[in-house]
């Protein structure tokens, strides 16, 4: 299936999308740091590897307390990326070779050196002061709620020369917009519209759950579940400062700028139980394209578990709704470093034969662990704040392995988190030249689901899930492929299997027939088969 969707399907729905950390994707000017004119170079990667759009992390101007999610100006962009003509250069190479461009928008909070802020502490008088969220103290001086940040501590920071505390979901250094004040609900579109009409064809929209806070300010309960070891933000749940329902009405109102330009996507990031998450498709799919489905980051990795995660997904969808599914991103452990390689390949045939659009992080295509970082190279403020706790995401953000030499092919100076030790192996030139690499395995599946409409847009039927294995078939008319999955170290087999032959195999080695009725699996095997 060529780029660009079917007539019965939109682009977001047929392709695939590839998540870019800029600041870890390719240095061309000797920083250090990843920038727009590393990211064109790397454009033919994403070509060969098959993919359908890049989503790019922020790249906004930023104090970087939180690398980028802490924005000072939302339609701009950051001198350490290059310019907006640089930016204006990569929309256009991007759409040249047919792959769209997707932005991270972050809605929730600025930076606090956004003029915005700057505007609303400066006294309680300006007209910007209920932007933000200010309030005062208790009787005692205390905060106004026991609110936690999601980074650690207190959610509130007290202001001296206003007397009044601020909220803040993160850092102290991104305070939460007020998305009650009908002027920032004004406002903030306007800057979609500023980045769709530069050429932008989506956004993934940022920490949206945590959009509106209770509008009372009631304490959030105590977690009962919470245990050491945990992040100290669980000590409660967040039952009044996530998910309210105001947020669904400025999701809406997001789609509606979105729907005024052709063939745009939103992308909503809500880490939520599955029967809250579909909510966030919107009354009568007026919400958002794809509310992202994290859930295969945290279901256990085994058959019976991932097959009941799909049967609830697939079920709770609203109707209509397109399914979607995340095994990666820049804010978790690395599916290699997860599951170990061999099952990694597996779980890349599951990502790219469910039912729904998959993203794929950057690197995962080679099989890039997580990188042990040292703690004079510690980067991530989660882990300054709450150190110990292994909650750092740096491990996972380390620069891109492009080939053997210095630095991976990154950068021509020392980067801003380290190369990883396996990077002279583990690089996109070795997988490139190697038939049965992992890169070769992605470009080999993603090359069938556009060949095959049954693994696109086709239906989706159950199969087996027991203890080791995960069958499911895809349907289109009357084509019929079936996946299975080994997901144990030990050999397994399937019976009863219809005429067939093997199309792909994790190991890409056989294109065999299944004889007798009988599909072998090998350990930790993974076949794409059709069914005659």
């Amino acid at each position: 299936m060529a780029r660009g969707g079917s007539p019965s399907h939109p682009w977001w729905q047929t392709g695939v999308v590839y998540q870019v950390y800029p600041r870890s994707f390719q240095d061309t000017n000797g920083d250090g740091i990843g920038d727009f004119p590393g990211i064109l170079s790397r454009l033919d990667h994403l070509v060969s590897l098959g993919v359908d759009a890049l989503w790019i992390s922020p790249i906004y101007p930023s104090p970087m307390a939180d690398f980028g999610y802490d924005v000072s100006n939302y339609c701009s962009v950051h001198p350490i990326f290059g310019s907006l003509a640089d930016f204006d250069r990569l929309v256009a190479a991007a759409h040249d070779r047919e792959l769209k461009l997707i932005l991270d928008f972050v809605p929730n909070h600025t930076s606090d050196q956004h003029s915005w802020f700057q505007e609303s502490r400066s006294s309680r008088t300006n007209s910007k002061r209920d932007w933000y969220i200010w309030r005062d103290a208790k009787s005692d001086g205390s905060p106004p709620t026991n609110w936690l940040s999601e980074f650690g501590g207190s959610a509130w920071t007290w202001d001296e020369a206003t007397g009044q505390f601020y909220y803040h979901a993160y850092l102290q250094e991104q305070p939460d917009l007020n998305w009650r004040n009908p002027e920032v609900q004004q406002i903030m579109p306007d800057v979609l519209r500023f980045w769709f009409e530069r050429g932008v064809d989506g956004f993934r929209v940022d920490a949206i759950h945590h959009l509106f806070e209770d509008e009372q300010l009631r304490d959030n309960p105590v977690n009962k579940d919470w245990r050491e070891g945990m992040s100290p933000s669980r000590r409660l749940t967040r039952t009044h400062t996530m998910d309210q329902p105001e947020v669904h009405e400025a999701i809406a109102a997001m789609r509606r700028v979105a729907d005024t330009f052709p063939n745009r996507v939103m992308i909503g990031e809500a880490y939520l139980p599955v029967d809250r998450l579909v909510a966030y498709y919107g009354v009568d799919l007026t919400g958002f394209h794809l509310p992202f489905n994290f859930h295969l980051l945290s279901t256990p990795w085994q058959p019976t578990a991932v097959a009941a995660l799909i049967e609830a997904y697939e079920a709770a969808l609203p109707p209509g709704a397109w399914p979607n599914w995340v095994l990666g991103n820049h804010d978790r452990s690395r599916l290699a470093s997860r599951l170990g390689l061999r099952q990694a390949r597996v779980a890349a045939m599951l990502l790219l034969t469910l039912r729904g659009t998959p993203t794929i992080y950057q690197g995962e295509e080679i099989g890039m662990t997580d990188v042990p970082i040292p703690p004079e190279r510690v980067q991530d403020p989660w882990e300054r704040n709450v150190p110990g706790l292994g909650l750092g995401r740096d491990p996972e953000r380390t620069p891109m392995q492009w080939e053997a030499g210095i630095n991976a092919g990154f950068s021509a100076t020392e980067p801003w988190l380290p190369i990883a030790p396996n990077a002279s192996t583990v690089n996109v030139a070795a997988q490139a030249a190697d038939p049965a690499s992992i890169l070769s395995l992605y470009r080999t599946l993603i090359r069938l689901r556009r060949a095959e409409p049954a693994l696109s847009v086709g239906d989706y039927r159950s199969g087996r899930a027991d203890e080791n294995v995960l069958s499911y078939e895809r349907h289109h008319g009357s084509r019929r492929i079936l996946m299975a999955l080994n997901m144990s170290g030990d050999a397994q087999s399937l019976t009863d299997i219809p005429a067939s032959r093997v199309l792909v195999s994790t190991h890409l080695d056989r294109a065999d027939e299944c004889a007798n009725g009988i599909l072998f699996l090998r350990p930790d095997e993974g076949c794409v088969v059709v069914l005659e």
